[in-house]
């Protein structure tokens, strides 16, 4: 599951890029996309690593690309970061709210709510053109009426378009869902807005625009984030207490990266199911209501190829008693079969003979 990171140019992306990825001081091309993978802050695998004492701690990740800023008007780089945002299942859209004499500002003014517009704008001509292309086709095809369903829909979704509504806004039934499925939409993709604000204003969480600015978000069923890039380097730059210090002096309860991560990991629709061990614990990345036979395949094609059973504990039941011997004396210890969904903070032991 890929996460794009989008905006206009000088907004703060490559930086979100490299502290949610770990991969600072790195030379970048210009006008091309960058990829690597982020790791899933879980404070749930502090607990258990602190607890088993493993060799090896593995977090959830996630793949990020930091896509070309848009330029509106710049047909080169729009067709760059669209094909870019088509790959992406999830998209993080920064805008810049903060000011600096050092970096410049396109279109020599800095307004949030524009720069939200403009990529809004690219999203629906995108999707708006792809479906008057299909329009087009249904309505030359011999087979028309067996599409009839689906040239009602686009026919619907042409006009939602038109009046500027993307798709994240609109309710579809069950076949509808299915329809849509099966485009690409990019105004259909989960999309969280992450403020890029000045150090100051961060601290006095105030700046100038914010109500206006959160009423628009609000009104477009947009989440925001909000972080300062230049506190959030401080931050990853400090260890342990230093960083606990850090944070309370500033008046921050978590740092904005590990919120972005964790948010967008779940707007993903992924989960994290654990297991334990002196070798090794690990977060495993799967979807929301994966059974536990294809949950076993994801730690080895063996466990699933051969599953009996899932030995499962739930994180919280287990932090609570302490040991996996108290889960077990309280009846806490569930035996699960094939079918099982397996859920987010599951720690699980596959039973498994070929």
């Amino acid at each position: 599951m890929q996460l794009g990171i989008i905006g206009v140019p000088l907004v703060g992306k490559t930086t979100i890029f490299e502290l949610l990825t770990g991969n600072r001081n790195r030379i970048y091309s210009s006008g091309k996309t960058n990829t690597a993978m982020a790791k899933v802050p879980d404070k749930r695998i502090d607990f258990l690593s602190s607890y088993f004492k493993p060799a090896k701690t593995t977090y959830a990740q996630l793949e990020v690309v930091d896509i070309p800023g848009l330029v509106p008007g710049a047909e080169k780089t729009a067709a760059i970061f669209l094909d870019a945002v088509r790959k992406a299942d999830a998209l993080l859209h920064v805008v810049r709210v903060f000011a600096s004499s050092s970096v410049p500002v396109i279109g020599n003014e800095i307004n949030p709510i524009k720069d939200i517009e403009n990529i809004k704008y690219e999203l629906l001509l995108a999707d708006l053109d792809l479906i008057e292309k299909r329009i087009e086709r249904i309505n030359s095809d011999k087979r028309k009426k067996q599409m009839l369903k689906e040239l009602e829909l686009l026919e619907k979704l042409k006009e939602n378009l038109e009046n500027e509504k993307p798709f994240s806004t609109m309710e579809f039934d069950a076949e509808e869902e299915e329809i849509v499925k099966r485009y690409q939409f990019l105004t259909n993709k989960p999309m969280l807005i992450c403020l890029n604000v000045s150090e100051e204003d961060m601290l006095t969480r105030n700046y100038n625009g914010k109500e206006e600015l959160f009423s628009y978000c609000s009104g477009n069923s947009l989440s925001i984030i909000e972080l300062s890039a230049n506190i959030e380097k401080e931050i990853s730059e400090l260890e342990g207490q230093d960083r606990d210090v850090f944070l309370q002096e500033m008046g921050i309860e978590e740092a904005g990266i590990v919120r972005i991560a964790r948010t967008m990991y779940e707007r993903l629709g992924l989960v994290s199911f654990f297991t334990v061990g002196e070798d090794e614990v690990k977060a495993w990345t799967i979807k929301k209501g994966t059974p536990a036979k294809e949950a076993a395949g994801k730690v080895h094609s063996d466990m699933e190829r051969g599953f009996i059973r899932a030995e499962v504990v739930s994180f919280d039941d287990f932090k609570e008693l302490g040991s996996m011997t108290a889960v077990k004396e309280k009846g806490l210890l569930r035996l699960e079969g094939k079918e099982y969904q397996v859920k987010d903070g599951d720690i699980v032991h596959f039973r498994f003979n070929v």
